[in-house]
């Protein structure tokens, strides 16, 4: 079975930017030599500019491919496609590309854009359709849409097609979803717990963001994660003043999942989204229960997976046993 794992990167806001280069080419080696195919690299009004951190980690690694999110409104659609390009040209390196309609409130506020949800969708769709033709072929582009135009674009250096980049999307929404489809994108999506979670529409490509802690006894994973992610009154009020300002599907879904998950004995666990602390839900547990959960994610049809950031090397390793139960379980 054909998986494509993705670790995260580093933020530059969590530390100074003295020792921040090195945290991420530390998670980049970390990540490649644990078996990943690529790591997520976010891109906020906080933080350093994607592509910089981008060209570290290139740099840092033999095959690890970024995973760069894209927000439209930090620049025109032909600067993605030139960067992906040069990247491919200087590096012979893949770029996947995670396609972002929204971000933070107060960022689009500072940034003047007041699109509303769904049309920023719309607007993405157009986005991404001139990053893919202008990446495809030789050929000039034109383009007349709603949101953008291009006329008779070349592009120079042209990318080799082995190296066209991976396109992801939010799929938690009705009009995410509608996005991956146009743009023939892998919708990603904040997974319920397995057992709730169903088959992603028929040719979509799915894959769900999840962090992982995961040992051979499952008592000493949770009382790693407990540890890592402790009670805070301070996160959980933070917590609940992003739900009052967001108009994130996702944001919300996952709120409603903490309040329907918060009791049991389930691998599936939000308390670290409840405390501000991520933005993904976990599995805590053994391998084998994990593994047995990343299974059924996989019986239903997910088969890319996006972690959080590794605190360590050796967490990436336990995760990368918990991924070999699975695909064990799938293949009896």
């Amino acid at each position: 079975m054909s998986l494509e794992i993705f670790s995260t990167c580093p933020q530059s806001s969590d530390g100074d930017c003295e020792t921040y280069a090195q945290r991420v080419a530390d998670v980049a080696r970390w990540s490649e030599r644990a078996g990943c195919t690529g790591i997520l690299v976010y891109s906020d009004n906080r933080l350093v500019d994607p592509w910089l951190a981008s060209q570290i980690i290139i740099q840092s690694t033999t095959r690890l491919c970024p995973l760069v999110a894209i927000q439209p409104i930090y620049m025109h659609p032909y600067a993605v496609a030139k960067l992906v390009a040069s990247l491919a040209c200087l590096h012979r390196r893949r770029i996947y590309l995670n396609m972002v309609a929204g971000g933070f409130k107060n960022d689009l506020t500072a940034l003047n854009d007041p699109t509303p949800h769904d049309k920023r969708y719309d607007r993405l769709i157009e986005y991404t359709l001139i990053i893919r033709e202008r990446l495809t072929g030789s050929a000039p582009v034109s383009f007349d849409g709603d949101f953008y135009a291009v006329t008779n674009s070349k592009l120079t250096p042209a990318l080799p097609p082995d190296l066209f980049p991976g396109i992801f999307v939010s799929g938690s929404s009705d009009a995410g979803l509608a996005a991956a489809k146009a743009i023939s994108a892998t919708a990603v999506k904040y997974p319920k717990a397995p057992d709730e979670e169903v088959a992603p529409d028929e040719g979509v490509g799915a894959g769900v963001r999840v962090g992982i802690i995961a040992r051979e006894d499952g008592e000493e994973a949770w009382r790693i994660a407990r540890e890592r992610f402790p009670e805070d009154r301070r996160g959980q009020l933070t917590h609940q003043l992003a739900m009052k300002v967001s108009d994130s599907v996702w944001h919300g879904q996952l709120s409603d999942l903490a309040d329907a998950t918060a009791s049991g004995d389930s691998p599936y666990w939000l308390v670290p989204f409840q405390n501000y602390k991520t933005m993904c839900p976990y599995l805590v547990g053994s391998y084998e229960r994990v593994g047995d959960e990343l299974a059924r994610y996989l019986g239903v049809g997910y088969r890319s997976f996006i972690l959080d950031i590794p605190p360590t090397a050796e967490e990436l390793q336990h995760t990368q046993q918990a991924f070999q139960r699975a695909q064990h379980a799938v293949a009896r």
